[in-house]
């Protein structure tokens, strides 16, 4: 009895609810007022704020922002266009910061010839910035001095 009570119920509930899951309302996403299974409008690119002298790090261990425009940028497991500028042998004749020694370690620390496969594709830390008013206000402060440069002396 109290089995098919139960089923009643469920099963009422379940009916009364088909409607409104199956009603041509849009849905209201990040992505716009659209129908979901449409692609969605592309969005107006941001002009990328360029800096001759690189952008300001929020703390000490902070990967390098990327300065510069990297729309034509290509990275693939074939090719890699930061290293025509960022690579050691071709840093200072393009004024370019050199990758730094701690992408040439793996996790096992050994020290490699050439750049660690894991920091093989720049754009996993390092990132370009938009020239816009932030979204929120940002009261990062960094407290862990000590700790920074415990990890700086450990990486040296």
């Amino acid at each position: 009895m109290k089995k098919a009570l139960l089923v009643t119920i469920v099963g009422a509930f379940i009916l009364f609810q088909a409607p409104l899951a199956s009603s041509e309302e849009k849905v209201s996403s990040l992505r716009g007022d659209h129908e979901l299974d449409k692609p969605a409008k592309p969005i107006k690119r941001k002009k990328q704020k360029k800096s001759g002298d690189g952008i300001e790090r929020n703390w000490k261990l902070q990967p390098p922002s990327i300065p510069h425009s990297v729309e034509k940028d290509r990275v693939n497991l074939k090719y890699n266009t930061c290293l025509k500028c960022h690579a050691k042998a071709n840093a200072e004749k393009e004024k370019a910061p050199a990758v730094s020694d701690s992408h040439f370690v793996t996790r096992d620390m050994k020290v490699l010839e050439k750049l660690s496969p894991r920091r093989y594709f720049c754009r996993q830390c390092h990132t370009p910035q938009a020239d816009v008013k932030p979204l929120v206000k940002n009261t990062f402060k960094s407290n862990d001095i000590e700790l920074n440069n415990l990890l700086i002396e450990k990486t040296k």
